[in-house]
């Protein structure tokens, strides 16, 4: 359903400040008005991932007028696919375990906020379980359906591996696109894809571990036939859920108009939470984990050594929860996680700009044999997206990365390994405009730090 901007702005009724309580700096007349007719919005995460992907979006929507207490962004249990979907695998999730733990976060959105029917935003293997819920009986309960870097047509159309879900020729997704329309009717459908950069929409199946095979898809793998379907040029495959350039066309599809400002907000005070999440048999899930530490610093932004003392420590119960932590929207933050047989890990974090209840941490690998001698390691993570070269600045200790490869970019983690006699001092990590400083702790006491990008 499109909705015309007159109608926005009629019964949107008089919204003076933003969801965490800033005014809007100019254009007040329409920013009190255009958020009320935003439908609630659910955002689905993808293969392996977790809620905390779609904080920078949130806070953009937030920015935009619309309550927090409308959007929601669910965590899914064992968010890892099975090799085959009708074989069960330890912490690993079925289609249809994906398409239940959907169902379940819908009508709790509705339950909240009342609304007979809200928006779906997914990005790769959460617009599987989006489409298949549409599907499959739940089209009443969703006006519009946002699908980012979604491999509709598979990753690979092949004959061996036939019941993998992202197998374009297995009977998952052949049922999914089967029909004229590959857009269930009665639900608005959206997709955005990359023109080239998408590492899950290769002809060449190097990304799926055959390179030189075709894969029999392209670039326009993720286009649907009955959809709105868009090119966000170059991006990457998760750039295309979590870029500001993406934040646009999401909002401007499901609320009808532009947004009102890209750039996010910041508040006054900030309060942070989150899960702390684990990882059996080297399994990475959303199982909470109790009994795991949390402390947080603030840090120099030039030299990443703590400023004062401890300003927050929690531990967590069954539930896996931590926090709140308040903390200033300027500070650089050094968050410590502890958990037992787990890799102590010290994430670097840039200024959270405004509260979040999603700040998910999951422990660092476990130290390997690559990492034998080292007297440090550090690694620098952009979870919303990869690191393209040379199309972006990358740098770590003031060089490019080696383990980064050029092109299509795929590598969202380099790692920095150090000799005992460096230990201790900063390390200067750069992703284009944002700037962490990690220092290096030692690996002898099994820890590892993470430069952890924002953006």
């Amino acid at each position: 359903m499109r909705l015309s901007r007159r109608l926005i702005l009629k019964s949107a009724g008089a919204l003076p400040l933003l969801a965490g309580g800033l005014p809007l700096l100019g254009l007040q007349a329409r920013a009190q008005t255009a958020p009320a007719a935003v439908p609630p919005i659910l955002f689905v995460h993808g293969n392996g991932d977790h809620a905390a992907l779609w904080i920078t979006t949130l806070w953009r929507m937030e920015s935009n007028g619309v309550p927090r207490e409308r959007v929601l962004a669910i965590n899914f249990t064992d968010p890892l696919a099975r090799s085959d979907d009708k074989v069960e695998q330890p912490n690993r999730s079925s289609t249809e375990d994906q398409r239940r733990e959907l169902g379940e976060a819908v009508k709790e959105l509705q339950r909240r906020t009342g609304a007979a029917r809200i928006a779906l935003v997914g990005n790769s293997r959460g617009g599987y379980s989006i489409r298949n819920y549409i599907r499959n009986g739940g089209g009443a309960d969703v006006s519009h359906a946002v699908l980012c870097g979604v491999p509709n047509h598979g990753i690979y159309d092949w004959g061996d591996g036939i019941n993998n879900e992202f197998n374009g020729r297995g009977p998952f997704l052949r049922g999914l696109n089967e029909g004229d329309s590959e857009a269930t009717p009665g639900t608005a459908f959206l997709t955005l894809r990359s023109d080239g950069n998408d590492k899950y929409a290769q002809p060449d199946g190097r990304f799926v571990g055959k390179p030189g095979t075709p894969t029999g898809v392209t670039s326009d793998g993720p286009a649907l036939r009955g959809a709105t379907n868009l090119v966000l040029g170059a991006l990457d495959h998760r750039e295309v859920a979590f870029h500001p350039r993406a934040f646009r066309e999401i909002y401007k599809f499901i609320a009808g108009v532009e947004p009102l400002r890209i750039e996010i907000v910041p508040e006054a005070d900030v309060k942070l939470s989150g899960l702390v999440t684990g990882s059996p048999g080297g399994v990475v899930t959303n199982r909470p984990v109790a009994g795991a530490m949390v402390e947080i610093y603030r840090v120099s932004a030039e030299t990443g050594e703590r400023l004062g003392g401890l300003i927050h420590s929690s531990q967590t119960g069954a539930d896996g929860r931590w926090g709140p932590a308040q903390v200033n929207p300027t500070w650089y933050l050094e968050i410590v996680l502890t958990s037992a047989g787990s890799t102590t890990t010290h994430i670097y974090r840039s200024p959270f700009p405004r509260s979040s209840e999603i700040v998910h941490l999951r422990a660092a690998r476990p130290l390997g044999t690559a990492d034998a001698g080292a007297g440090a390691v550090v690694l620098m993570s952009r979870p919303r997206g990869y690191f393209g070269l040379p199309r972006d600045v990358v740098l770590i200790d003031g060089k490019e990365p080696k383990d980064v490869k050029s092109g299509v970019p795929a590598d969202s983690v380099t790692t920095l390994r150090l000799p005992a006699s460096e230990v201790g001092r900063p390390v200067v990590t750069i992703f284009n405009t944002e700037r962490i400083v990690a220092r290096a702790w030692p690996a002898s006491e099994n820890r590892i730090a993470v430069a952890e990008l924002t953006y």
